[in-house]
């Protein structure tokens, strides 16, 4: 069993998916974890260094990876199932769980850190709304292709392991 986690920047995935983890007696690998620990630099840096696409490159590479790995949760970052053909790998290899929120709720929980995220971290507090507004519109096309959708504000995620036991 595989279950990939997706959905955008603080929407929980790391969180939850130690949670469920935990509840499923399952591994847990975060993507942006093992990018970090493997390149020994943050994901901020190298975004500032060598940009968004050599990124996802790699990012990429890390996702096919996880192939090998059984009874394990996997938190992908938020872009992952947005670029290459990484949504149908992510179909093709597990159950996937898109943590939704809306754009109030992420705006909430993105507010006072996003200077450590690369993406964010030279926008403006007024602006952040609008530009997760937007992302969303792109994004959810990718996203709604999941498995189930989740609610974490307002679900039990001792449901949400249930339902995938």
């Amino acid at each position: 069993m595989r279950i990939y986690l997706i959905g955008f920047m603080g929407s929980g995935k790391s969180t939850l998916g130690r949670q469920l983890s935990g509840l499923l007696k399952a591994g847990f690998s975060d993507i942006d974890e093992l990018f970090e620990a493997r390149y020994h630099v943050s994901i901020n840096d190298f975004f500032e260094k060598y940009g968004e696409t050599t990124f996802r490159d790699i990012e990429r590479e890390l996702l096919l990876e996880t192939a090998r790995l059984e009874n394990t949760i996997i938190s992908t970052g938020g872009g992952t199932p947005c670029s290459k053909d990484n949504m149908n790998f992510i179909r093709n290899n597990g159950i996937s769980v898109y943590l939704r929120m809306t754009t109030g709720e992420l705006k909430e929980r993105l507010l006072n850190v996003r200077k450590k995220r690369p993406l964010l971290k030279d926008l403006e507090a007024d602006m952040l709304e609008e530009w997760i507004k937007s992302q969303l519109q792109i994004r959810e096309v990718f996203y709604l292709q999941a498995t189930h959708i989740f609610y974490p504000l307002t679900e039990d995620i001792r449901d949400l392991a249930i339902k995938l036991s």
